[in-house]
Order: C-alpha cells, then structure tokens, then sequence
C-alpha cells in the first residue's frame, strides 16, 4: 500500500486530497492542528493516521512524521500543503507579527516538513519518495494586499528547485503545484469581497485528482511544476 502524508488535511484543499487519496487505496498521514476536523474528513477510514501537528513547532513535526513512518514502514509522498494567507493590507498597513504568522506556516513550516520527509525518505529501503509543495499562482504573479502571502509563496519555488536538485542522489523527487482559485473556505473571503464581481472558480475536486496524478507517477518521472486554475481566471498581467 502506498503512503502519503498530507499537512492542512483538516479544510480545504487539504482535506480534499485526503479523501481522494483514502479513496484510492493509500495510507494517509493527516496533519493539522484539529483532530475533530482531520477525524470528520477520514470519515472512519482504517487507512487514515490522524497526526494533531502545529507545522510551526518543528519537534512536533518531527514526531509525527517518525510516528507515521514507524506505523506504516515507509513514506513514499509528502503534500506539503499548509498555508495560511493573512490579512489583506499594504505593507505599511502590517505588523511584523503578522507578517511572521504567515512565514511561520507558509515556509518555516513547509521547510520543516520537507526536511523530516526528506529524512525518512533517504534512509528508508526501498531509498527514495516524492515530495510535492503547494506553490500558488501567487508563486509568480501576485494579489494586490497580499504581501506576506506572495513572498512565502516566491520562496515555496526556491525551495522546490532545491529540493529536486539535492534529492537526486537519494531518489527524492519534488515538484510543484501552483493553484488559481479552487472553491475552498480560504477562497470564500476573496468572492464575499467581490460580491459583483466574483472570480472564477474551479472545483477543488480537479486539484486532488492532479495532486494524486503527480503523486502516482514512477520514480523515474517528475511533474516539475504545474499549474492548474480555474479556465477564465486572469493569471499573466493579473491586477
């Protein structure tokens, strides 16, 4: 049986990828902070492993992963998916405290993820796995007000190309996904803000089924980057 762990598995897209991969037969490792959400999506599955994490605290990190590798014998994918926006501001609207929420989660928190997958991955028999980090759209064009968001997302990138580079020699392969507007809870302020103009939208169920296409490719293949959005939203030039 082959295995994942998925961080934000509470809501969202998170969420969603769980119940696709659970769906299809593999051991899902569940991270976030709410057991009583991660438990609702399992939905009683055997095959889910609800991890309560704080992706900031990188003990905690640890630990969970060791425990879901102890548990399962091996892990062979990490969705790197936990991430928060923050408030909509200008910069000089912000405080450096919400400024460091954001980069707690959205990169000391995927960089403590990707480390302790990395761990497992390279030291485990058979040697290797995938890991695939949550970009965003924002990862090359931005939101207005979305200034924290936008530079931990630029940073994700840095940190995917690292990744598939050092992997190499340990049969760790690391791609990207970049998502434009899948109808989830984090979606939902940006449409009641714009109650006239509403931004299209896609169905989140077509990010899990493209999250799973990457996870389910042999070792020999790597989806680099992906980007996958709704048809009629802007993206190049987007303001």
């Amino acid at each position: 049986m082959k295995s994942i762990v998925i961080t934000g598995a509470s809501g969202g897209i998170g969420a969603d990828c769980a119940r696709e991969f659970l769906g299809a037969g593999w051991r899902v490792g569940m991270i976030a902070r709410r057991s009583d959400a991660m438990e609702a999506v399992a939905d009683g599955s055997e095959n889910a492993v609800i991890l309560p994490c704080d992706v900031t605290d990188p003990a905690a990190v640890d630990a969970a992963f060791d425990r879901f590798a102890a548990d399962h014998g091996r892990l062979d994918v990490l969705f790197n998916n936990a991430g928060m926006f923050g408030r909509a501001a200008t910069i000089d609207e912000l405080s450096f405290d919400e400024w460091r929420k954001v980069v707690d989660v959205n990169l000391h928190g995927m960089f403590s993820c990707a480390r302790a997958a990395f761990r497992i991955m390279r030291a485990q028999t058979p040697r290797g796995g995938r890991i695939i980090n949550n970009g965003s759209i924002s990862a090359h064009a931005p939101r207005d007000h979305s200034i924290c968001y936008t530079t931990t997302k630029h940073a994700v990138t840095g940190l995917t190309k690292t990744l598939s580079l050092d992997g190499r020699a340990f049969d760790i392969a690391c791609g990207q996904i970049d998502i434009g507007n899948a109808r989830t809870d984090l979606l939902q302020g940006i449409i009641d803000a714009n109650p006239d103009n509403p931004p299209p939208t896609m169905d989140v169920r077509d990010v899990s089924r493209a999250v799973r296409q990457m996870a389910e490719l042999g070792p020999e293949a790597n989806v680099q980057f992906m980007t996958i959005m709704a048809t009629k939203m802007p993206f190049v030039g987007r303001g």
